[in-house]
């Protein structure tokens, strides 16, 4: 988004900050991983992700608008399942960590229908959440049973 709305100012500067706090997140998850004694796995497409993005609608407002709500979102449930993993842990620093990802996640989903609001007219983001909320409850029912976290 940084390279294609160079104009919008409170978006740019919003995810570039974003950017590091997730490369951040990255490197401590790469942490837990290596300390427990395993790799990293290959990246692979995620069908909820994949599928969800079909439903961007064409027109630079309107694309721009679905990119925002979608990832807000995508947000909304990545904070859900860390905080559902951080409640079946035993306290401790796994336990923190998870909370910690889980709340953070909660800021970015904020943050992406704060910028929405920012930029587009309130009543078709409000309008158009409820309609991106219907199709990712079809795709979630649609989609196989798996373990994924984000």
């Amino acid at each position: 988004m940084l390279s294609h709305y160079p104009d919008r100012t409170e978006l740019v500067s919003a995810m570039a900050d974003l950017a590091v706090e997730e490369l951040t997140h990255y490197r401590e998850v790469v942490k837990w991983i290596h300390r427990r004694g395993h790799i990293t796995g290959a990246d692979t497409k995620d069908p909820y992700v994949t599928e969800f993005r079909k439903s961007m609608r064409q027109g630079s407002e309107a694309y721009f608008m679905d990119r925002l709500l979608i990832a807000s979102i995508i947000e909304a449930r990545g904070a859900e399942r860390f905080g559902l993993v951080a409640e079946a842990l035993e306290p401790g620093p796994l336990k923190q960590f998870y909370v910690s990802i889980a709340r953070s996640e909660e800021r970015h989903y904020e943050l992406f229908l704060k910028l929405a609001n920012l930029y587009l007219d309130a009543d078709e983001v409000q309008a158009r959440w409820d309609e991106l909320l219907d199709i990712e409850a079809a795709i979630v029912e649609s989609l196989p049973i798996r373990s994924a976290l984000h």
